[in-house]
């Protein structure tokens, strides 16, 4: 489809849990982004990374992010409207875990202009973008682990920037310097978007998540 942004998310905990933790994402343009996580789990990194490529990208484009874990699709776009609707507690009543998380997914979705279309890829399997993002998590958490948790970011020219966590704003084109934009910062003109959904034929499965 013409206009879609699509990008592929990854996330990397060295020890789960409790060990250092990366996150990334891949513009299928070329940009990406990553950071690191000094204490977290899979999950934490997984749903870290749907988030940060989502605020990363505003705008009226369809967003189509990809992702080898079934949980942080299932979070985003099948789970999240039953939480929000038992005052974000589970089907048997307990808490939802990553709560923070989960809540910011769903504001930058409903904040984004364009929808946000989540599509289950398998993991480790030759995707050249799912690969690359895995590459980048990994290297995210491992700096982590040294103490350096920082934010990088390249652009579709390949220039590289180091910078404290926050995701900045890209362009399908080309990443501009900009400010950071964070979900706390971004509620000025809110609105109610469509739920993100996993387009049919494309429903990830569990058996073969991989969460590494």
């Amino acid at each position: 489809m013409d206009g879609v942004i699509t990008v592929s998310t990854d996330g990397s905990c060295l020890r789960n849990p409790g060990g250092a933790s990366g996150w990334a994402w891949v513009n299928h343009d070329g940009s990406s982004a990553s950071g690191g996580i000094a204490s977290g789990t899979n999950q934490i990194a997984e749903l870290t990374a749907v988030l940060e490529a989502i605020l990363a990208h505003p705008g009226a484009e369809p967003l189509r992010v990809e992702s080898d874990s079934t949980y942080a699709i299932k979070c985003a776009s099948v789970w999240v409207a039953g939480w929000k609707r038992k005052g974000w507690r589970t089907a048997s009543g307990g808490p939802v875990q990553n709560l923070g998380l989960v809540q910011g997914i769903e504001r930058a979705i409903a904040e984004r202009e364009g929808e946000v279309v989540f599509h289950w890829v398998r993991g480790h399997q030759g995707d050249h973008f799912n690969e690359r993002a895995d590459v980048l998590c990994g290297a995210a958490a491992r700096a982590a682990q040294q103490g350096e948790v920082v934010v990088t970011r390249t652009s579709v020219t390949g220039e590289v920037t180091v910078g404290v966590a926050g995701p900045a704003p890209v362009a399908t084109e080309a990443v501009a310097a900009a400010p950071v934009r964070t979900a706390a910062t971004r509620t000025a003109g809110a609105r109610t978007a469509p739920v993100a959904r996993v387009p049919r034929g494309t429903q990830p499965e569990p058996e073969l998540d991989v969460l590494f």
